[in-house]
């Protein structure tokens, strides 16, 4: 599957085959077996057909004989598929398992069409929550809960691990590690409707001080960091424009009044490396865009476009949300 990648967004296009941690690696083999399979199916019907149509008569009542019909037709897929299920079951097995103590734990739900993160502590309550963006410490196992706000979903990041499915009303559960530090494009691959072919993530590992570092500055309220893109009277404005345009009624900002929870938290959102789920680099440019006219960015996706904002107050917005850090 290729998903066309956001220019600058390191991790993307998510390789399929290039496993980087324990619970690819297993799901990389089992391709290659099915893979493998596959090509002999093809040959050994290539070669049947072949004779039936241009090999000797002896030879074509020999394919045409009810013996190899017996053989080929039924005891061998049974046998073979038999063997195949029992061993991804096996393989994959380990990967699916509730959560363990002491296991860091880590809640993705999927949306139409982005994903709301949550980070859990040891008895499964939220310490901080994110979208689109989930980091993880490099070198651990890490449970992933998966659950739907809508419809099916599947989460897959092709280098950590295989995919599964995000279905309402019910928790499934995934294991995967990154073995060292980077970026990981992910993607839906349940097709959800709309924009489905838009709704990527990206997961960042860290080394595990750095891991430590971030959850501790994304537990904190919001703050605002002044840049050279966003002085303060600008960002000020922003602030205003957001409240007074009712954007707070979908979106949470952790230390103002903001506390919506129909759309992403954006309490740290200009710390993110990505906007619109993994389709753009996460900049002031491209937020204004995105506040602008988000539609003709996803065309579907349920954050309405601002046409009615002036340009100068689309640029003080993005200044504000792009100070969030």
């Amino acid at each position: 599957m290729k998903t066309d990648a956001p220019p600058g967004i390191a991790g993307w296009p998510p390789p399929v085959l290039d496993p980087a941690g324990p619970f690819a690696g297993p799901i990389q083999t089992v391709a290659w077996v099915l893979f493998i399979m596959a090509a002999v199916v093809m040959v050994v019907v290539a070669v049947a057909l072949g004779i039936a149509l241009f090999g000797p008569r002896k030879w074509k009542r020999q394919v045409g004989g009810e013996r190899l019909i017996w053989i080929a037709g039924l005891v061998f897929p049974v046998v073979v598929l038999t063997g195949l299920l029992v061993y991804g079951l096996t393989t994959t097995a380990r990967v699916a398992d509730a959560p363990k103590p002491g296991e860091m734990r880590v809640r993705v739900t999927g949306e139409m069409w982005w994903w709301r993160v949550a980070y859990l502590d040891g008895q499964g309550r939220e310490i901080v929550q994110d979208a689109n963006e989930v980091h993880i410490p490099a070198g651990q196992p890490v449970v992933f809960e998966l659950e739907s706000a809508d419809v099916i979903h599947s989460f897959w990041v092709p280098r950590l691990g295989g995919k599964t499915d995000m279905i309402p009303g019910r928790r499934n559960f995934m294991r995967l590690q990154a073995d060292a530090p980077g970026t990981y494009g992910g993607q839906c691959a349940e097709y959800c409707g709309g924009p489905h072919a838009l709704m990527g993530l990206v997961v960042v590992a860290h080394t595990p001080d750095d891991y430590a570092a971030w959850l501790a500055r994304q537990s904190r309220p919001a703050a605002v960091v002044p840049s050279a893109q966003g002085p303060l009277a600008l960002i000020d404005q922003g602030r205003n424009v957001f409240a007074a345009s009712g954007c707070a009624a979908c979106h949470t900002i952790r230390g103002t009044e903001a506390n919506g929870l129909a759309g992403p938290d954006l309490t740290h959102v200009g710390s993110r490396q990505t906007l619109g789920a993994g389709i753009l680099p996460n900049n002031q440019g491209t937020m204004a865009g995105w506040i602008s006219d988000s539609q003709s960015l996803k065309p579907g996706n349920r954050m309405p476009s601002y046409a009615v904002l002036s340009g100068q107050d689309v640029r003080a917005v993005a200044a504000y949300l792009e100070s969030l850090k």
